[in-house]
């Protein structure tokens, strides 16, 4: 029961805020801070420039949710196998 409340929370906050600010446009920081500097220093030029640029924003966000599903993946194993390690090391100290 507790689970399923805190899995409720959580759908929620993801939610509403779409439904708070219907009309606003959620960009990334990265457009942000192009702009930031365009009006800081508009004579600055890029040092590199991007090795690949995805085709379209739907390529971009699809990139972005597979890492963050391999960075969640690689931080759950690390965490379950820690847990299991200390569980079955204090199972093998006690017998």
């Amino acid at each position: 029961m507790k689970n399923t409340l805190l899995l409720a929370f959580v759908i929620l906050l993801a939610i509403i805020p779409f439904y708070i600010h219907r009309d606003s446009e959620f960009g990334g920081a990265d457009g942000q801070a192009e702009e930031a500097i365009q009006e800081i220093a508009p004579e600055y030029t890029p040092w590199v420039q991007a090795l690949w640029e995805p085709p379209g924003g739907e390529t971009e966000s699809l990139l972005f949710s597979l890492q963050a599903a391999i960075g969640s993946l690689v931080i759950g194993y690390v965490i379950g196998f820690g847990r299991a390690r200390k569980k079955y090391s204090n199972n093998a100290e006690s017998k």
